[in-house]
């Protein structure tokens, strides 16, 4: 099982609040009648910061099962390249 440290996950936290508002931004601005590319341009932020945190969390992943004792194992590898490519 990986587990994730949770100092790590602060900034993570704070990346996925951000996309929680941008996401509101979203919705207002679609409830408004806005210009289809105000939403889009809005709409691929919300993707990156997601992605962005994702990635954050399959790294800080990977540094705990390298930091453990046993190291990586098959099983912990097989499970964070799945998470990895799931992302991609």
């Amino acid at each position: 099982m990986v587990t994730l440290n949770s100092d790590d996950m602060t900034p993570v936290l704070n990346r996925l609040r951000r996309a929680q508002g941008q996401i509101g931004g979203v919705i207002r601005l679609i409830e408004e009648g806005r210009d289809c590319r105000d939403v889009v341009t809005q709409l691929a932020a919300v993707n990156r910061a997601l992605d962005r945190a994702g990635f954050a969390i399959v790294s800080s992943g990977l540094r705990e099962c390298m930091a453990s004792p046993e190291g990586l194992t098959a099983e912990d590898r097989s499970t964070m390249e799945k998470l990895f490519l799931t992302l991609a």
